[in-house]
């Protein structure tokens, strides 16, 4: 996969995400009911054509939606995180899944869904850069709340801990992030500008609080890319 700008789509298709990958990696694929799908980089069609549906090579269910697709780091891992705030650390290694059916890792309530993942620092990172990590969340009210990464347990299966916490609506988006170099998003638009807040000492509370306001300029959208 890559991110040129001269591939051709059918009509009415279109670019949905787009990455390097080596034909030796293995590509993980998300989706709304916590489900993650492998697909090994050499399997994908050649570059003739339109390429073919994902659901010819994977048993994806009708009407789940995919929400992120990416490449298999050996020593990465995730951010996982459901519209009811609820979220935890899982490593890619423990998602890859053998079989077309894939394999469950977010549990779910009835009527929710997987909502973020983000990349997270490797275990092997180095221990500044761990003790610098910080989460921040955005609920559809919102609210923001940043708290340290190591508030957040690793987990190869389950639903996690409670991330922020709402009354009315559910999660946004979530990201991890580096507190010495401030909390960046998106400026909106097609410039590409990013703004970002390098003092989030008010934002900064215990994991599973509300939140407070998002800093001035923050997208209306709630995301932060």
């Amino acid at each position: 996969l890559s991110a040129r700008a001269d591939f051709k789509f059918k009509e009415g298709d279109g670019p949905a995400f787009a990455f390097h990958a080596q034909t030796t990696d293995k590509i993980l694929i998300a989706t709304a009911n916590g489900r993650f799908y492998t697909l090994g980089a050499d399997k994908l069609p050649g570059a003739r054509g339109f390429g073919e549906p994902v659901s010819t090579m994977i048993d994806i269910e009708t009407g789940n939606d995919i929400i992120a697709v990416f490449t298999a780091v050996p020593d990465g891992r995730m951010l996982l995180a459901a519209t009811t705030g609820k979220g935890f650390i899982a490593r890619m290694s423990d998602v890859v899944a053998e079989t077309r059916k894939g394999r469950g890792v977010v549990t779910l309530k009835p009527g929710t869904r997987l909502k973020v993942v983000r990349l997270a620092p490797s275990e092997n990172a180095d221990e500044a850069i761990l003790r610098d990590q910080y989460v921040a969340v955005v609920g559809d009210n919102r609210k923001l709340v940043v708290f340290p990464m190591t508030e957040i347990p690793e987990m190869s299966k389950g639903q996690g801990v409670t991330l922020q916490r709402y009354k009315d609506g559910g999660l946004a988006d979530a990201i991890c992030f580096r507190m010495s170099e401030g909390l960046s998003w998106a400026m909106g638009g097609d410039s590409g500008r990013m703004r970002t807040e390098n003092d989030m000492s008010l934002w900064r509370v215990a994991r599973g609080a509300a939140g407070r306001l998002p800093p001035q300029g923050f997208p209306r959208n709630n995301q932060f890319d």
